[in-house]
């Protein structure tokens, strides 16, 4: 069994930084693929970057790439989400997931079936 744990989300204005982490307690991150999502009021859910469990294959999507980085570090047993140049449209409640049914490449980030954490907040003012 996997428990994940968002935090760091916060409040920033525009253009400022926050980096999310994602801890996992029950089983090593290191084993499959960890993703974010994000979910705004009202719109649909978003993958927004995923790592592959090797730590080489990353996926942005085009909504965030050049703005967000996602890097492990697995003696933590933590996945990071670091966020620069944030804009208000990145307001969302950030997830992390994982599982076996979770797939990475650099052009793709698919979610079937796994574990979820509870969110972290994310609001970014103009």
């Amino acid at each position: 069994q996997v428990q994940l744990v968002e935090s760091g989300g916060g409040s920033v204005r525009s253009g400022g930084s926050l980096r999310l982490s994602c801890t996992s307690s029950g089983s090593t991150l290191d084993y499959y693929v960890v993703g974010w999502f994000r979910q705004a009021p009202g719109k649909e859910r978003e993958g927004v970057t995923c790592l592959g469990s090797t730590g080489e294959t990353k996926y942005y999507a085009e909504s965030v790439k050049g703005r967000y980085t996602i890097s492990r570090d697995s003696a933590k047993n933590t996945v990071y989400l670091q966020m620069n140049s944030l804009k208000p449209e990145d307001t969302a409640v950030y997830y992390c997931a994982t599982g076996a049914k979770v797939y990475c490449s650099e052009n793709h980030f698919e979610y079937s079936d796994g574990w979820w954490g509870r969110g972290t907040q994310v609001t970014v003012s103009t």
